[in-house]
This record gives structure tokens, sequence and C-alpha cells, in this order.
């Protein structure tokens, strides 16, 4: 599904631009799903996103569908090799006419995740431009490693905890990443990133979902769960998610709540990734 010379620019660069991945008729079906399950935010006390927006691939059909999306996986393949496994998805839903931003930050900060290998596919379920808060990257600062950042109380900053490079950053050569609906981009866990407020009368709705091959393990205590979706896993380093029969079931339920409970005590807990490695 990728050339040479894309892997070659995802390598230097850092990230690939959209590419049309998914079908009209697809996208059309996912938005409308999102929109239904996610669209309200479920409370999810002290936290600044919405639980029902946190790996809705184990409350919601459609999203686990989605994660295992044959063409979506080819691209990983590519990039990560065969044995593939979903490690987080966060469901970016940005209302129109909004305050909502993403600081620059790089996301391997705080998943406590080695080797950095991980990728994060964004899948647009919208226009996504940068009147309405498109993301925006630096090309090649996948190469500076993990980077400093410090923690913002601000509670317009959409990040659970506000995690910003602490450092000058020089946009000049900032990137934006302006999507149609259905297209996925596709980005390295150290590339530097954000996205601005949303000025337009419509919302913006992404999906990020974060890809791991299955030798990348988590650093800290507590064990983690993720779902394999193509290959094979003779590593063990997390334990299996079950794939919900339906939406929102009681099963569905009780095992979203019990993983997104180990990830945000191990986010928490975790020093940033520039102390450990």
């Amino acid at each position: 599904m990728l050339t040479q010379e894309e892997l070659t620019e995802y390598r230097e660069r850092g990230f690939l631009t959209g590419r049309p991945i998914l079908s009209t008729d697809e996208t059309a079906a996912l938005r409308e799903a999102c929109i239904r399950t996610c669209g309200v935010e479920q409370q999810n006390p002290g936290r600044r996103q919405a639980s029902n927006r946190v790996k809705p691939y184990l409350l919601f059909r459609w999203a686990a569908d989605l994660v295992r999306h044959p063409a979506l996986l080819d691209h990983l393949e590519a990039l990560i090799g065969p044995d593939i496994m979903v490690f987080h998805t966060t469901v970016w839903f940005k209302e129109a006419r909004t305050s909502k931003a993403v600081p620059w930050h790089q996301d391997a900060t705080y998943f406590g995740l080695s080797p950095f290998e991980h990728v994060t596919a964004w899948v647009a379920l919208t226009p996504s431009t940068e009147e309405m808060g498109c993301v925006q990257i630096l090309p090649g600062s996948h190469e500076q490693g993990q980077v400093l950042h410090a923690d913002q109380k601000n509670p317009d900053l959409m990040l659970s905890r506000g995690q910003t490079v602490a450092r000058d950053i020089d946009e000049s050569g900032a990137v934006s990443l302006i999507m149609r609906p259905g297209e996925v981009s596709f980005h390295h866990t150290l590339a530097m990133h954000r996205s601005r407020p949303n000025n337009t009368d419509e919302p913006r709705i992404g999906i990020g979902i974060s890809y791991i091959p299955a030798k990348v393990r988590h650093v800290g205590p507590t064990r983690l769960s993720a779902t394999l979706v193509r290959g094979t896993d003779t590593y063990d380093h997390f334990d299996p998610e079950p794939a919900p029969e339906g939406d929102a079931t009681e099963a569905a339920i009780a095992a979203h709540a019990e993983s997104i409970g180990r990830f945000f005590k191990a986010s928490e807990a975790i020093p940033e990734m520039g102390l450990v490695h």
C-alpha cells in the first residue's frame, strides 16, 4: 500500500499526509455512528477527555471495526511490520466555534512505550482545514528524540495533562494536514504536532488510533491492555482486550472501564519518557 518513496518520506519527515482509505459510504456511516455514540460527552470526573471518547473500540462495534479496517492495517504493516496492536484511541470532537486546542507535543511523552515505534493514524470523519483547527506538524522533529514537556492547567487544552513542549518552537516550517473526510494521515510518536481552535460553524471530528508493533512494551509498573488486530503476539507485553459484541453492552462497559482505568493510572504515574530513555 506504500511505495518505497513514501516509506522514505515517513522515515525522513516523521509523517505521511492524508491519503484516501475509507470510501464515501464508510465515512458517512462512521461519522453518524461516532456522533450518535460520542457526540454527547459521558462524564469523566477530573479528566479533560470524555470516557466514551477514549478507547471507543472497546465500547462500540463501529470503532472496533474501524481499528481493524484492512486497508488501514495494510498501511500500518508497511510502517511497523505484520504484528500490529492497538494501544490507545481518542475521538477528537472539536465543536464549532470552540476555543479548545491541542498544544505542541509529542505523543510518546506519557505513553510509557519502548522502543519509540508507535504510529498514530489520524482518521478524518469531517473536513479538517486550517480554519477548523487541523493537525499541524513539524517535519523531521521526530529526529530530535523525546524532548521535555511541561503540564499546563489551561482547561482549553484538550490533552489529558495539557502536556506542552517546554522549549521555543520555530513554527515557520510547520505543515498543515488538510484532509477530506475518509482520509487518514500517519505520524511518528516523536513528531511534534498541534491543532488550533475551530473557528467555523461545523464540528471537526477525527479519530487518533495509536498502533504499535507487538514487540513494543510498556515501561511502567502497571500492566496495561491492548488489542491485537493483525498478525501474532509472541511477546505477551499486554493483556488482550475483548471486542464488543454490540454498542455499550454490559460486558463492553466493564472491559472499557477496566482498561482505561489502568491506562490513566499508568499515564499519571510514569515520568516523562525523556527521563526513562
